[in-house]
């Protein structure tokens, strides 16, 4: 009875299966059979512990990911671009192999991790699929994931539903300095850095595969991602400056947990080549962040510098997050996905932390 169970659960293809990855095979355990790519064969007794089949491939390599056709109906797309260039070969590299025919299942023994590289075949039956329970009209993020709907396709035009439904983790890097302003998915992407034109470069390839009907995207724009071991306290630690009040930027955060729950919504209720901010309702300048961070802790806040100063001390890197202002509306998170996100604020996660 329970091979039969594990059978029938829907199989979900996680791609770059890093912290935000393990959180959403955590809130799948049990309610889908989950199976994560990798380049790196040492994963794979911690994706296996954490409840994923591991598959080793390399978006980089195209004949090592060759055999994720038809592999799942669903997939997360949680991979970087790579280092260099303006456009994402891996995202183009990743599109390829999903939306080609099916081959032969067998799979080369050089390129299982275990004996359990090889994802079981799904049954034949009316509930092959392994549809689960449909979601509440509200979700809250602090829940599991409670549904995977079996209709992974979308219809347009009387074109045939894709096979394939992918969910891309972007990033809000796409809208470069936009002076502060309050902006929601209407505003036109204005990347000012490489790995921001990178991303935009992989949302356009996925919107241009979901228009063919090779497969059927949704779109997170993410900003920053903190957790309990995502927080700028080595930073303060080493006593890095922010920007005066006048110069600063502001910023956006998410709680790493809310947006595996994010993900997860997208999947069972994202529509094809619309984008989402997956974003919460915190509006801070980077300095007001560092200080509640600091102040929850109990060390001491950044110390501040101008903008030009800061041109002269900081690393570029640093100073490229220090260069966009933006506040993000979330109005589509909650109107169209109806989340309730677990940590609105910033200060709601730090408050659990003093207790």
């Amino acid at each position: 009875m329970t091979v039969i169970r594990t059978l029938r659960r829907p199989r979900i293809l996680i791609v770059g299966c890093g912290d935000v990855g393990l959180r959403c095979v955590e809130r799948l355990r049990g309610r889908a059979r989950v199976v994560a790519l990798t380049s790196q064969p040492s994963r794979g007794p911690l994706l296996r512990a954490a409840g994923a089949v591991p598959l080793v491939g390399d978006l980089d390599v195209r004949a090592s990911i060759a055999r994720l056709a038809g592999l799942a109906p669903l997939v997360l797309h949680l991979a970087p671009p790579q280092q260099r260039g303006d456009d994402d070969h891996r995202t183009q590299a990743l599109i390829a192999a999903l939306s080609a025919r099916r081959r032969s299942p067998a799979r080369p023994a050089s390129a299982r991790v275990g004996r359990d590289a090889r994802p079981a075949p799904v049954a034949r039956s009316p509930t092959a699929n392994g549809a689960l329970a449909r979601p509440r009209a509200l979700v809250s993020a602090r829940a599991e994931a409670s549904a995977i709907v079996p209709d992974w396709g979308f219809a347009a035009g009387g074109r045939p539903r894709a096979r394939v439904r992918v969910v891309y983790a972007s990033t809000t890097g796409v809208y470069g300095d936009c002076g502060g302003a309050r902006i929601d998915e209407t505003r036109t992407p204005a990347p000012a850095t490489p790995r921001a034109r990178r991303r935009v470069a992989a949302e356009r390839r996925l919107r241009r595969a979901t228009a063919r009907g090779a497969l059927a995207a949704t779109i997170a724009r993410i900003p920053g991602i903190y957790a309990a071991d995502r927080l700028p306290l080595a930073r303060l630690e080493k006593r890095t400056p922010a920007l005066i009040d006048a110069d600063d930027v502001y910023t956006s955060h998410i709680h790493a947990d809310d947006l595996a729950a994010i993900i997860l919504r997208l999947a069972t209720h994202g529509r094809p080549s619309r984008v989402i901010h997956a974003s919460d309702d915190s509006e801070l300048k980077m300095a007001a962040y560092f200080d509640r961070v600091a102040e929850a802790f109990g060390v001491a806040r950044a110390p501040r510098v101008s903008r030009a100063d800061a041109e002269r001390q900081l690393d570029p890197l640093l100073l490229s997050f220090m260069r966009e202002s933006r506040r993000l509306s979330n109005r589509r998170l909650k109107s169209e996905l109806r989340v309730r996100l677990r940590y609105s604020h910033v200060d709601d996660f730090l408050r659990t932390l003093t207790r």
